[in-house]
Parts: C-alpha cells; sequence; structure tokens
C-alpha cells in the first residue's frame, strides 16, 4: 500500500501555489471543511458581480497559505524564538478552520437579531471542531489543540500569535480583500501584502503585558493600503445597492421562515447555501402557515433576481446620532417597515429599510513598532497613530455607511430627508409613532 503524501500542492488563481501540510489535508478533507465549497464568500453579491462565484473553500485556503508565509518570515527574521513551537503549530490549522462555521451565505444571517440565530459563526466554530474527521486530525497534533484552536479563532487565546488570526491586522482581512478584487473584477482590493508580512513582528503594549502581534513602522504605509482598500471595497462592492438589496430580500425570507416556524434557528446551522433554499422551498410547500405564501413568492425573485429597488436613500452623516434602532433585524425595524409598505401602497413585505453595519471591521488596536524600538498603539486604548489612522478610519466608515429604502413590486417616490428625518428617531419616538398611527414619512 502506498504511502500516504505529506503534503499536496494545490494551485491557486491568487496566490499561485498553496502547499497543504498532511493534518491540513485531512481537515480539508472531512465533510465539515468541504461543505465550505458551497457556500459563496460575498453572499449574493454574484447577483451584481458575476464573477463573485469564490467560496469560503478558497478563501480559507488562502489564509492558511498567508499564516504560513508569515510564520515563515517571522522565524527567519528570529522574532518567535520567545513563542512556544506548540502555537507556531497551531496558527496555520485555526487559520484554516477560522470560517468553517459560516452560515449559508456567509455573513447576512448575522445581521439579524441576536436570539434569532444560534449565535454569531465564530461562535459555532466548536461544534465543527468536534466533528468526528476533524477532531481526529487535531488530536494528532495536541490533545487540547481544539479548544486552542477555538480560542484563536474566538479571539480569547493567550498566544502571542492571536494577531494573526484575529485581530486589526489578520491575515483574514489581507486575503479577503484580495480575493474579492480579484473575483469581482474591480481594482480596489490592492493591499502591499509582502510589505504588511516583511514587518510583522511581536511587542508588548507600552503599558506593560504580554506580546502582541505588531508592525513595523517600515509597513505604515502597507497598513494604509489595507484600510483604504477595505473602504473602497465596501463602498463599492460589500454595500453596492443591489448587493444590499439582494442581502435585505433574502433575510427577509429567512426572518419570516423563523417567526412562523417554517424553520428553526438551529437547521440553519451547517447548512449550504443552494440547501437552506431548497429546505426552505420544500418546507413551504408542506407546511401549512400564511407566510408560506410570502416566503415562496421572495424566493422565486431571488431566484428570478427581481431584487428590490431604491426607493430613497441618505448618507450616514444625514442620519445624525440615531438611527440605532435600524441596525438589528429586530421586531421594531419589521413593525416600521411593515407600516412603510401600508403607506407606499405596497404588498405587506414589501418595504425594506438597510442601514449595515460594520463599524469593527474599520477599527484599529495595533502595536507599531518604531525603528528606534518605542512601541505604539494605534487604536481607542492609547495613541492616535503616526497619522491618526483611527479618526481617518471612522471617518471612512462614515462615509461608506448608507442607509436605503427598498421596495419590491413598486419604485413610490421619498425624499432622502424625510427617509433620514425617519431615521433620526430614536426607538421611544418610534414607538410612540407606530402607537399612534401617524405616517412614518410625515404627511
Amino acid at each position: 500500500m502506498p504511502a500516504m503524501p505529506t503534503s499536496v500542492t494545490i494551485r491557486d488563481p491568487l496566490w499561485n501555489t498553496i502547499r497543504l501540510e498532511s493534518v491540513a489535508m485531512r481537515v480539508v478533507d472531512s465533510p465539515a471543511f468541504q461543505r465550505l465549497r458551497h457556500i459563496k464568500q460575498l453572499g449574493l453579491a454574484h447577483l451584481v458581480y458575476p464573477g463573485a462565484t469564490h467560496t469560503r473553500f478558497d478563501h480559507a485556503l488562502g489564509v492558511y497559505h498567508l499564516a504560513g508565509r508569515a510564520l515563515e518570515g517571522m522565524g527567519r527574521r528570529g522574532v518567535l524564538e520567545r513563542v512556544p513551537a506548540a502555537d507556531r503549530t497551531l496558527i496555520p490549522l485555526a487559520a484554516l478552520l477560522h470560517d468553517i462555521g459560516h452560515y449559508p451565505f456567509s455573513h447576512a444571517l448575522e445581521e439579524l437579531e441576536r436570539d434569532r440565530i444560534a449565535g454569531h459563526h465564530e461562535a459555532l466554530v466548536g461544534r465543527f471542531l468536534a466533528e468526528a474527521e476533524v477532531s481526529a486530525a487535531l488530536q494528532d497534533v495536541a490533545p487540547d489543540a481544539g479548544p486552542r484552536i477555538e480560542a484563536l479563532i474566538r479571539g480569547t487565546s493567550p498566544s502571542p500569535l492571536q494577531g494573526l488570526v484575529s485581530g486589526s491586522l489578520d491575515l483574514d482581512k489581507i486575503e479577503y480583500l484580495k480575493r474579492d478584487a480579484r473575483f469581482c473584477g474591480v481594482p480596489y482590493g490592492e493591499v502591499d501584502v509582502d510589505r504588511l508580512l516583511q514587518t510583522l513582528t511581536l511587542a508588548a503594549p507600552p503599558d506593560g503585558g504580554h506580546l502582541e502581534v505588531a508592525v513595523h513602522e517600515k509597513g505604515v504605509a502597507a497598513l494604509e493600503s489595507l484600510l483604504f482598500a477595505k473602504y473602497q471595497m465596501f463602498r463599492n462592492v460589500y454595500w453596492h445597492h443591489a448587493v444590499r438589496a439582494a442581502t435585505v430580500l433574502y433575510k427577509r425570507i429567512v426572518d419570516t421562515a423563523l417567526t412562523n416556524g417554517l424553520i428553526a434557528a438551529d437547521e440553519l446551522v451547517g447548512k449550504t447555501d443552494e440547501g437552506l433554499l431548497y429546505l426552505l422551498q420544500q418546507r413551504c410547500s408542506t407546511v401549512d402557515v400564511p407566510a408560506s405564501e410570502h416566503v415562496t413568492r421572495w424566493l422565486a425573485d431571488l431566484a428570478a433576481r427581481r431584487l428590490p429597488k431604491r426607493v430613497a436613500e441618505a448618507r450616514a452623516a444625514d442620519v445624525g446620532g440615531g438611527g440605532d434602532w435600524l441596525e438589528p433585524d429586530s421586531r421594531r425595524k419589521r413593525a416600521v417597515e411593515d407600516r412603510l409598505a401600508a403607506e407606499l401602497g405596497l404588498r405587506p413585505g414589501d418595504a425594506f429599510l438597510d442601514f449595515p453595519e460594520k463599524s469593527a471591521m474599520f477599527g484599529l488596536n495595533l502595536l507599531v513598532q518604531r525603528t528606534g524600538g518605542e512601541v505604539l498603539r494605534i487604536g481607542p486604548a492609547g495613541q492616535s497613530g503616526l497619522i491618526g489612522l483611527p479618526r481617518v478610519a471612522d471617518e471612512l466608515y462614515r462615509t461608506a455607511r448608507v442607509l436605503r429604502l427598498f421596495a419590491l413590486g413598486g419604485r413610490p417616490s421619498v425624499s432622502s430627508e424625510r427617509l433620514a428625518s425617519l431615521a433620526s428617531l430614536d426607538a421611544a419616538d418610534v414607538d410612540a409613532a407606530l402607537a399612534s398611527g401617524r405616517p412614518l414619512l410625515g404627511s
């Protein structure tokens, strides 16, 4: 019987070749990991950018590859001398497994209220690490490899290398920006990857504490490239109006199915994109509840790319300090949308408010080591940074963020001022307006 190979090489359109070591090969071959082949990296963005059919599987392999490159470079520069060997072994596996808990169509369902779903994808990691094939592969690394990898993915590990897996400069962000831009066919995701990896180091915080992943000040320009690439991708791809239109329709489908008992929250876990849509179609045809008709119609609209149309939009700056009640897909928000559908002459459920929130994606909390040895912290917990990067990041986030009102089956006229005025109300005022029956968009 021929011996099992100790590694395999995979050809990748972004990184050219990715070499998988034996344990990683066993993880990749597991059913839990193979599921990621059927979860699109960018959810429903392929309805706008046809090339965006790449998957969480491709991306996870890329993050594993970058983890290997990062560790190789840091080891060559003597940075890892104070890091236990076990930590260095687990980092690539944590990078490989960081997305294993994702829901169908990636992040969309995590915008629902917390009590509507089983948890954030990172909180679900433990379920998948415990599956037989994955668990057996990790046991051969160390008896506690599973829990330690889960801690790395969830950002709770004491390892000095934690920041490579979860942090402001984690390898996940570098990989997805490059890969997403490539497959969407846009020039916005340019990141100086080589420079960033070359300037990664470990440093102790200026106020004391354990070693953390840091970047040498020679890499600050590359860090800026990462920040601006993220801004461009959110503004032009992730939060493109048609991408968000498809996303709000998908969320409405699942939320309505959950509310009416067509599906249970735990049934969302472990499904593929098409697997979930098929299950919903089957349930609508067999479960006799009034919502089945709405869900069936919306599923057909999504399949045929009959997406909600923009009725009005307002910049985040125009909303002022309000809009907090718009961020999660809450019952209050749903009641407002139902009232707006009635006011605008739409069918029930055919009005959608969207105010995407991802402030953590633009946040910075990172150590920078200066040439003379001084260590600064860029972020809210320390100094503002060499060029005020936290302030820049906050401004980019507010500029990329847009409040939109979408409608299916019509395109009524609503001014951006009326939409911004509604969004500026606090939750108590919204509740009072709903209770009084007065028009939410004014007379």
